[in-house]
């Protein structure tokens, strides 16, 4: 059985590389139906006994409400059974509900909401059922094409990573598959001979993201040498080297005051922020005059339209244009913006924040409302 052995040797690579796996995990893997799921179901059910790690599969199926045959719904509670954990079906139909709420002008079905549900709803359940890890079935060309697409559409250089902590929900997300080559997964349920069961979607093979999988398709075919570059590519930090490492924001009107974002280990360096625990979502920034540190501060969003600033340090008459042009960058982006800090009484009145009370908090709180 040539292809799972390719498929766990990935697996075991992808574990040993982000530290995917610990003893006494609980994870839930979430079961489409699709070949990825299924191999990563298999392939996680193998692991578990050859690991020398003690831990529990939990695979999780969510009936959107596509239309799924009670049948086919069968054949993937049978095949978990072989795998040895019991598949949890989860009546989620309420998404597709929402979803036509939300369609495009172009009939099609908004797939980022799609995505956001899904991962809510089976964290839920994952909760429900005391996992503490989440297991994904993304593989490698997804997170090429997932770069691809924040590129194109979202200008920016970023893919999902292979291991990711969300406190609040007191949840991490694993991607094991990472490592592994589609054509691998493909082979594999082939050869494995797993019931995959065809998805009902009406925006399946119609979203951009089919777009962008035929773009790199195409490069294999005319680049052959993509295949492995693409992939080193991800974890080749060496030679990474973007401009924006040199970003520095200046104040247009007080251009002695400038912001940097906090990149590295050397902007880190001698700031308060350093010896404190970084929040869920936080971004950090050094406050500057004539490119020399006067400050720092930092955010992060507490939802679409409701900015937290802390971390704040530095003489409020010296950081206060660095802080609104920060103000400024922000509201470029989310409009209107409400920006709140839950101390620095002082600092916040003198840039112009009004005290207020919010629901379940005894001391007052800083707020700023801009509109553009």
């Amino acid at each position: 059985m040539p292809y799972i052995r390719n498929v766990l040797a990935a697996l075991r690579r992808a574990d040993l590389n982000f530290s995917l796996i610990d003893d006494g995990d609980r994870i839930a893997i979430g079961v489409s139906g699709g070949k990825d799921s299924l191999c990563l179901l298999k392939a996680l059910s193998i692991y578990t006994k050859y690991s020398k790690k003690n831990f529990t599969i939990v695979p999780i199926f969510l009936d959107l409400g596509f239309d799924f045959d009670r049948n086919e719904i069968k054949k993937l509670e049978d095949f978990s059974l072989e795998c040895g954990a019991k598949l949890n079906v989860v009546d989620s139909k309420f998404v597709y509900e929402v979803l036509k709420a939300h369609k495009k002008d172009d009939g099609h079905l908004p797939c980022s909401i799609c995505s956001r549900m899904k991962k809510a709803a089976i964290n839920a359940e994952a909760l429900r059922l005391k996992c503490n890890k989440v297991a994904f079935a993304h593989h490698n060309e997804d997170s090429i094409e997932t770069l691809f697409m924040n590129m194109v559409h979202g200008g920016r250089v970023a893919t999902f990573d292979p291991k990711m902590r969300l406190d609040r929900a007191g949840i991490t997300f694993i991607r094991p598959l990472i490592y592994c080559y589609e054509k691998q997964l493909i082979n594999m349920a082939r050869e494995e001979n797993l019931p995959i069961v065809e998805t009902n979607c009406p925006a399946n093979k119609h979203t951009e993201r089919e777009v962008i999988k035929n773009f790199v398709k195409k490069c294999y075919h005319d680049y052959p040498e993509t295949v492995n570059n693409f992939r080193n590519m991800m974890e080749n930090y060496e030679p990474f080297n973007l401009y924006f490492k040199n970003i520095e924001f200046v104040d247009e009107e007080h251009q002695h005051y400038s912001i940097r974002p906090i990149l590295d280990s050397d902007d880190m360096r001698g700031t308060k922020i350093a010896t404190k625990k970084k929040k869920e979502g936080e971004k950090d920034f050094l406050l500057l005059k004539d490119h020399k540190r006067i400050g720092e501060i930092s955010y992060t969003n507490l939802s679409a339209h409701k900015v937290l600033l802390f971390n704040l340090s530095g003489d409020i008459k010296e950081t206060a244009y660095c802080i609104k042009l920060l103000l400024d960058k922000i509201s470029e982006k989310v409009n209107p913006v409400h920006f709140y800090f839950f101390d620095k009484k002082k600092e916040a009145l003198a840039l112009g924040f009004k005290e207020t009370f919010i629901e379940g908090r005894k001391r007052p709180v800083y707020l700023l409302t801009v509109k553009k």
